[in-house]
Order: structure tokens, then C-alpha cells, then sequence
């Protein structure tokens, strides 16, 4: 019992440096699409380039090379799904709308969005037991977890929130949000199987970028024109490289916390992320925001408390 308990807040913390890694990943990836006009072009870069990073991770160690070998073998003898590969779908999603979104929403109405999602989604995705923990079931303190982590993001963002005249810009970071919850639990599957985080984000990106090879083409036809000329700024195309880390930390935990309980850490870093940026930026965080940061620590706390095997 104890080693579990250690291990599950080891899990916490790596969970919230996922967090924060994805409020750095949305800066970049926001910046990057800003800059270009194209968040469909931006999220290809990102994803380009953490595919050559897993490239060179995954296949070039032996470790790497028995994962995807179990992989094959678990495709083929159906022990996995192929359906069950196919996060990377909702992590292009994900990529998009942060190109696409966060400049004209900015970092905080965009984050409610997708934590809005996410929280819904994680309930869904936990008991319908798509992630690898398995069935777990709907009960009051999930459901008040879900709603403190909606709450503390929005407590966090009601400025941006308040008047804000682009709501239908809103729909694609909910729906993001919806996908992330589906892709932790896929993700989580698929490195179970494999035995590794980094096979399974290297299959992570893949499809992802097998996603936005179809999506680049339609963008191009509606929006009748190209990019803007390449941002000159080099940590603007880091993004890719922040995301391969998210996904293997993601991929990583969510079968000791559940989609939920990952999901509610990694809003805490989310915001952690945002304080660490705003602080390098010279703007110093709202009290609003430490508010929110412990409103989500404390929705955590509540829903990892587990008084018997059904909760």
C-alpha cells in the first residue's frame, strides 16, 4: 500500500510537469501560427519535428526496437486494436487549435476551453475504460474534481473571459479538449502494450502528422493562399520537441492516476506553466491565479481519494 501511495505521487509530479510543458508547448505553437497566419502550417512543423526526434530515439535503440516489435506482434494478434493507435488524431486536433486559437483568445480563455473539454471528456474516456487502469466508475467526488478544475481555470482567465467577442473561436479547443482525454487514455494503452512511452509517442506522432498531411492540403484550398514567410525566432519551433516530453510523460501515468486525476494534475501545471511564463515575461501572476492553482491541487486531492475499490 505504501509503495503505491509513493508511486501515485510520483505520478502527480511528473503529471504537472507535463502540465507545464503543454502551457510552453501552446505559447510556442500559438507564437509560431501567429507569426506564419497559418496554425494548420505551424502545427506541421511542430509535429515534423517531433517526429524526427522520436526517429532517432525509438528505432536507433534496441529498446526502442523490441517495443515496436510488440507492438506489431499485439496489432496482429488483435491484443490491440487499431483503432487504439490512433491518439495522434486528437493530438493533431490539439496542435491545430493552438496554432489556430491562442493568439486571437489568448493563452487563458483558450486553456478554459480545453480544460472544459477534457474534464467532461476524462469522465466519459475512465468509464467507458478505454485508458489502461481499466473501468472507473462516475461517483460524486470525480464529478466535483471535474467541475473545481473547470472552476479554476476560469477563475484564473475570467479577465480574458469577461466580454470576450470571439466565442466561436471556442468550439475548437473544447472539442481539442475532448480529444486530449481520448488520447492520454489510447496513448496509455498503447505504451502499456509496448512496454514504452516513447514508442508510443513516436506512434503518436505519426498518425498525427499522417492527420495534418490530409488536413494541409483542405486548409490550402479554403483559406486560397499560403503561409506567411518563417518566423526568424528559433525557440518558436520548439514546440515539437516540448511535446514528445508531454506524451511520454502522459503516456507514462495515466494508467497509475486515470484520465481524470492526469488530466486535473496536468491543469495545476498548465497554470504553474503560465505563472513560470508571465514571471520570465516581467508580468507579474494575478493573486487569481495562485487561487486557481490550489483550487485544482485540492480538486486532485479529492479525487484521488479512494475509501474503497469502486471509487
Amino acid at each position: 500500500m505504501e509503495a503505491l501511495r509513493v508511486r501515485r505521487f510520483g505520478a502527480v509530479g511528473l503529471a504537472v510537469v507535463g502540465g507545464v510543458g503543454l502551457a510552453v508547448q501552446a505559447r510556442l505553437n500559438g507564437g509560431l501560427g501567429a507569426s506564419l497566419g497559418d496554425g494548420v502550417v505551424a502545427s506541421m512543423i511542430s509535429t515534423g519535428s517531433g517526429i524526427l526526434v522520436l526517429l532517432a530515439i525509438v528505432p536507433g535503440s534496441r529498446v526502442g526496437r523490441r517495443a515496436l516489435a510488440q507492438l506489431r506482434e499485439a496489432l496482429r494478434v488483435q491484443a490491440l486494436r487499431w483503432w487504439q493507435c490512433l491518439g495522434g488524431v486528437a493530438g493533431a486536433l490539439y496542435v491545430v487549435s493552438q496554432g489556430v486559437s491562442v493568439s486571437a483568445l489568448g493563452v487563458g480563455v483558450f486553456t478554459v476551453a480545453v480544460v472544459g473539454g477534457t474534464s467532461a471528456g476524462s469522465l466519459a474516456v475512465d468509464r467507458a475504460g478505454l485508458g489502461p487502469g481499466g473501468v472507473r466508475v462516475i461517483t460524486v467526488r470525480r464529478l466535483i474534481g471535474a467541475a473545481a478544475g473547470v472552476s479554476a481555470v476560469a477563475i484564473a482567465g475570467h479577465d480574458q473571459l469577461a466580454g470576450h467577442s470571439k466565442i466561436a473561436l471556442l468550439v475548437l479547443p473544447l472539442i481539442a479538449g475532448l480529444g486530449l482525454a481520448l488520447q492520454s487514455a489510447l496513448n496509455g494503452r498503447v505504451g502499456a502494450v509496448a512496454g514504452s512511452p516513447w514508442a508510443a509517442a513516436l506512434v503518436n506522432f505519426v498518425v498525427a502528422g499522417c492527420t495534418l498531411c490530409i488536413a494541409l492540403p483542405i486548409e490550402f484550398l479554403i483559406r486560397g493562399k499560403t503561409p506567411g514567410e518563417l518566423p526568424t525566432e528559433p525557440w518558436l519551433y520548439c514546440g515539437g520537441f516540448v511535446g514528445v516530453g508531454v506524451i511520454a510523460i502522459a503516456t507514462s501515468v495515466v494508467r497509475t492516476l486515470g484520465v481524470l486525476v492526469f488530466g486535473l494534475t496536468s491543469i495545476a501545471g498548465q497554470l504553474l506553466g503560465a505563472v513560470l511564463l508571465d514571471t520570465l515575461g516581467a508580468h507579474r501572476p494575478p493573486v487569481t491565479t495562485w487561487i486557481a492553482i490550489a483550487l485544482t491541487l485540492g480538486a486532485v486531492a479529492i479525487t484521488m481519494i479512494r475509501p474503497s475499490r469502486a471509487s
